[in-house]
């Protein structure tokens, strides 16, 4: 077996600390440290080469290594020659993390204690990721050897070195890898396969395999981790045992198109649920966030609600149950600024969301189309012609496959249009120009567009065929509506609307209890902003909102009162969002609003909507929490209401053996209810019952009054994730119950 013979020059970790902090703050680069003994001019291209790659990230390690989202701080390459079995080149590269404070403390206890490098060495001597790759490929080619061609792979401890770490954040830093680290060979699979290992036998470490083979673990004060000769070791000794490498593990990068039947059986242990997604995230940033790990054809399939607008959520396909558990540590890392739950689903699962079985969807599906778009908001008269048009106008034109072929209508069983069509395009380059056109008009209707994927199509279609789901249309702005009733003689007033809706008291988890001043208020909204708004609004801060905290407040008639409630994190998070945003401008269009921030707790917010806290003037946050939170105690004690019936409410015993309630004593006048309506504030948190209308009591800021709509244009006019919320609870029955206050659920 071939050794390194070292040299002073070449020996990067001497016994005295002093040298290696001084060798650091030079270049951290191992030259060929036998290179006077090969001659690099007589290698032959056609040699196959191995190069056994070590990656450290630095946090995690082991099979937890790209867990915690940590960048990588260590790349060691070792290239072998098959031929000769004898190491040819070590290149050592120190990456210098470049999303974290460079004022911090940047490695974890265990990578300097495990591995011989320091924060200052990272710090002075580290190199961003994308210069030590193209160093390393520099410096192969310097060696006379192709590492584009086949027979050079890379070989690595496991999966997750390339799969969990290198692709992953090469991903996320937009790094292009050179094609040769998407063919690689796990060690321990091939080691396993080879020398026939019992199957109950489990190598989880390089260590593991030195046991097994009963090599002796060599120290090599070259290498920063000592693990890595014993992993040269090995592939030199499956080298000499005749092991040829040929069954390499493929990073697919290339998220494949393909359908899915109803009746097709999906393997259980390949599903994986995401949540918490942004709203116009596409398959594709799906596939991104997964870079790495092997989706099976079609596997993505974004979840719609009733109405067919996506709620955030995904179910995954992989290829198999290794990648969907390395799927499955992808908990609660990012795309942005938001952090992405992971959960098991079944293979049910992914058939409900994703399963198809219109012939006409198959058809469409199976043309071989790059790109899926979404049209949304058509004028019920659009024809194929008028799409073809709409995409080929403009400054950024672009051709729909297939022509007229290539646009599907989505209609309803009856025939009618719904306002919906997927249209096909034959390259990638269409995408970003089709997406161009968004809010573009056909006729006098702006039409949204999005990138889709052969999962929605089959949702959309199935769902519009389906003649159990309720009509569903688009308005004039592109809107996805249901009316509130199909009934003749039905009345469709507000109230009688309201009258329809099953009302709630107040459960404790949507308004906590007590003096915590960990929740802001929001005053003076536009009466069109949203959630999406407000999150925009708080920016940074919107990360320190707790789940399902952000809470719109409506009046009786269902129009905006111009304010919200914030429920953070902790006390700290309400006051640093207070003071930086209070008085901060919203621009909504053309308008521009400056909106009151005030730190509160849950017991203000509970006295402020109980109709205790309606303020008219314009407060600072100090002022403004003094006024919501006195030191006497509330400003004002609820009215008396009753309390509610077991029909009522889940949360409370059963009914008292009495056949009539008195009513409550009547006191001074109260300010007319408003709706209050609790919102699921992202990510999206893991299953949980949806809120339902609630009442309460207390005026909005003195506003303007918004012009009069009723409450079906109301409803239209509501964001894409409003109108899954006003769906009726089907464990509450629809009841007609007098005028109702706040009532706390217990917790």
């Amino acid at each position: 077996m071939s050794d390194i013979k070292s040299t002073a020059d070449c020996d990067i970790r001497p016994e005295e600390e002093e040298v290696v902090e001084e060798r650091a703050l030079q270049e951290i680069e191992l030259s060929t440290c036998n290179s006077n003994s090969v001659k690099v001019g007589n290698m032959r291209a056609a040699t196959p080469y191995l190069c056994a790659l070590y990656v450290a990230t630095a946090g995690y390690q082991g099979n937890l290594l790209g867990s915690d989202e940590q960048e990588i701080v260590l790349l060691i390459y070792v290239v072998v020659d098959m031929t000769t079995n004898a190491i040819v080149g070590i290149q050592q590269y120190l990456v210098k993390p470049t999303e974290v404070d460079q004022n911090e403390n940047m490695l974890s206890d265990q990578v300097t204690s495990d591995i011989g490098i320091t924060e200052k060495m990272v710090k002075t001597s580290g190199i961003p990721l994308q210069d030590a790759i193209e160093k390393f490929d520099t410096y192969v080619k310097s060696l006379n050897i192709e590492p584009q061609a086949p027979m050079f792979r890379i070989v690595t401890d496991g999966q997750l070195p390339i799969r969990q770490c290198l692709h992953r954040e090469a991903s996320i830093k937009d790094i292009e890898l050179p094609e040769y680290y998407n063919v690689f060979h796990d060690l321990r699979k091939d080691f396993s396969k080879f020398y026939n290992a019992p199957q109950e036998q489990t190598f989880n470490s390089i260590t593991d395999l030195v046991n097994y083979l009963e090599i002796t673990h060599e120290i090599d004060s070259q290498f920063y981790v000592a693990e890595v000769k014993d992993m040269v070791n090995i592939v030199q000794r499956l080298i000499a045992d005749g092991h040829t490498f040929n069954s390499p593990e493929i990073v697919q990068l290339k998220l494949e198109p393909g359908i899915c039947w109803k009746n097709e059986e999906v393997d259980n242990n390949c599903v994986v649920r995401a949540r918490g997604l942004p709203w116009q995230s596409s398959d594709q940033d799906i596939a991104k966030f997964f870079r790495g790990l092997n989706i099976a054809k079609g596997g993505v399939a974004l979840c719609l609600s009733a109405h067919g607008r996506r709620n955030g959520e995904a179910v995954v396909r992989f290829v198999n149950q290794e990648h969907r558990d390395m799927a499955m540590k992808r908990h609660k890392h990012h795309i942005g600024s938001r952090y992405i739950e992971v959960y098991k689903a079944n293979g049910e699962d992914f058939i409900n969301v994703a399963g198809g079985n219109s012939s006409e969807a198959q058809a469409f599906l199976t043309k071989g189309a790059q790109v899926i778009m979404r049209m949304r908001g058509l004028p019920y008269d659009c024809t194929a012609k008028d799409v073809i048009t709409f995409f080929e106008n403009g400054e950024q034109t672009c051709s729909v496959m297939d022509a007229e072929d290539g646009v599907l209508f989505v209609k309803k069983t009856d025939g009618r249009a719904t306002g919906d069509a997927f249209v096909l395009f034959a390259d990638e380059d269409d995408a970003s120009k089709a997406l161009s056109k968004h809010r573009d008009l056909i006729g006098t209707r702006y039409i949204e567009l999005f990138r889709s994927t052969t999962a929605e199509v089959q949702q959309v279609l199935n769902r519009a065929m389906d003649p159990t789901v309720r009509s569903t249309v688009s308005d004039s702005n592109g809107n996805i509506t249901t009316p509130v009733t199909t009934t003749a003689g039905v009345n469709n007033s507000p109230t009688a609307i309201l009258g329809h809706m099953p009302l709630l008291p107040l459960p404790q988890h949507v308004i906590t209890s007590g003096t915590r001043k960990d929740c802001i208020r929001l005053r003076g909204l536009p009466y069109e902003a949203n959630v999406e708004h407000i999150l925009e609004f708080l920016g940074e801060h919107s990360k320190n909102i707790v789940f399902q905290g952000v809470h719109m407040v409506y009046n009786s008639v269902g129009h905006a009162s111009g304010e919200a409630f914030i429920q953070m994190n902790n006390e700290g998070s309400a006051a640093q969002a207070a003071m930086a945003k209070h008085h901060n401008y919203m621009s909504f269009g053309k308008k521009q609003r400056y909106i009151e921030v005030f730190q509160c707790s849950g017991e203000d917010m509970h006295v402020v909507l109980t109709g205790g806290g309606a303020a008219t003037g314009a407060l600072s946050p100090v002022a403004a929490k003094a006024l919501l939170s006195p030191p006497g105690g509330p400003l004002m004690t609820s009215p008396p209401f009753p309390p509610p019936t077991s029909n009522f409410s889940p949360f409370t015993g059963p009914p008292p053996l009495i056949g009539h309630q008195p009513p409550p004593s009547m006191g001074a006048p109260y300010p007319p209810p408003i709706l209050y309506w609790p919102y699921p504030s992202p990510p999206i948190s893991p299953p949980h019952q949806p809120p339902a209308l609630l009442i309460m009591q207390g005026t909005p800021p003195p506003m303007a009054p918004p012009p009069p709509v009723d409450m079906c244009n109301l409803i239209h006019s509501m964001s894409e994730w409003n109108i899954d919320y006003m769906q009726q609870n089907p464990q509450f029955c629809t009841m007609n119950v007098g005028p109702m206050g706040m009532h706390s659920a217990a917790a």
